[in-house]
């Protein structure tokens, strides 16, 4: 069968059974083996035991995290690939990523992270949300993508040269220790709190990316049919990036930054939706959550005495198909 010929109802078929698997194991996953089924029946019945304690407060907390940043780097790759029509684009090119780990570095520098849980990802989603509107006041009226990439890749590098800024003043090795080791990406040790500040940013954005799926649709003709089909084309990329802003904030101010999810992901779908933009948005966001759940089990697999970084083993696969990527397009133009 052609695998361009394999329909919504198919691929989700496919895709969302493999998801509740990713999710299952992910909870059989822990230094601690527990029986699943009494932890849940613990909790029902409100009692306070050692399966119920892991499983509601360790490793629940965890999966959900891993499985909705995982379906945010996904979707706003997808979205970012569709709006620049450039295949490499991923969701750090818009400088959020950077943003908002100089938001939480600043947190962590200061001391404030011991004060209150929230203070962290609070530091995030407030970094993401200036590096956005610097970069819109860098575009300006004329929002075009030229302009919006060559802002990003700026506030990419002022980020970038700030937590290294940071880094080089640390008041203490634990504090620089403790900067590093959240900027290389994790979800281990989170609790619900962090879910439950974080998916309001990530929903809202997902909500945003979605509702611009016809726009991508009409912008692989080009800007001008896209116009001449009645699509405010300024409008629309600015809620684009807004979408792709508030989550993919949302996610680095709880987990730090988890890089090449967003830029493999919509690769390995593509061909299954007919490449069509519209339908890679959905479907990147479940392949997101299922990699970012596979990689998180492999974390804790691999891991002996320290617990190997999230964002450790995403580069470790992503950064080898970037480069394949960039091979590919090589001999395309060529």
């Amino acid at each position: 069968m052609n695998i361009k010929a394999l329909g919504p109802r198919v691929l989700y078929a496919i895709l969302l059974p493999v998801l509740l698997l990713a999710l299952l194991l992910a909870l059989n996953v822990g230094p601690v083996e527990i029986d699943l089924v009494k932890g849940i029946r613990d909790w029902f019945k409100e009692l306070t035991t050692i399966e119920s304690l892991i499983l509601f407060d360790i490793r629940l907390p965890r999966s959900l995290l891993a499985m909705f940043i995982g379906a945010t780097l996904g979707l706003a790759g997808a979205a970012l690939q569709g709006l620049l029509r450039n295949p490499l684009a991923e969701p750090g090119i818009i400088g959020v990523s950077n943003g908002a780990a100089l938001g939480a570095v600043i947190v962590f520098y200061y001391g404030m992270a011991g004060f209150a849980w929230f203070l962290l990802p609070l530091g995030g989603l407030i970094g993401a949300l200036i590096a956005v509107s610097i970069i819109l006041l860098l575009v300006g009226q004329s929002r075009s993508i030229i302009t919006l990439i060559l802002a990003g890749i700026a506030i990419n590098a002022v980020g970038g040269a700030l937590i290294a800024l940071a880094l080089n003043f640390a008041q203490s090795p634990y504090a620089m220790q403790e900067i590093v080791f959240w900027l290389l990406g994790s979800v281990a040790n989170r609790s619900i709190n962090e879910l439950l500040i974080a998916l309001p940013f990530m929903l809202v954005g997902w909500g945003m990316i979605l509702y611009c799926g016809r726009f991508l649709n009409a912008l692989t003709l080009g800007e001008e049919t896209a116009k001449s089909m009645g699509f405010d084309v300024a409008r629309l990329r600015l809620v684009l990036v807004l979408g792709v802003t508030a989550s993919v904030g949302a996610a680095v101010s709880v987990a730090g930054n988890i890089g090449f999810v967003g830029l493999v992901v919509p690769h390995l779908i593509r061909p299954f939706v007919a490449y069509e933009p519209r339908r890679l948005l959905l479907a990147s966001g479940v392949t997101g959550a299922i990699l970012l759940l596979v990689a998180d089990i492999a974390v804790q697999l691999l891991s002996s005495n320290g617990e190997m970084k999230l964002g450790v083993i995403t580069s470790l696969v992503g950064a080898p198909f970037f480069l394949f990527l960039i091979l590919k397009s090589r001999n395309v133009l060529q």
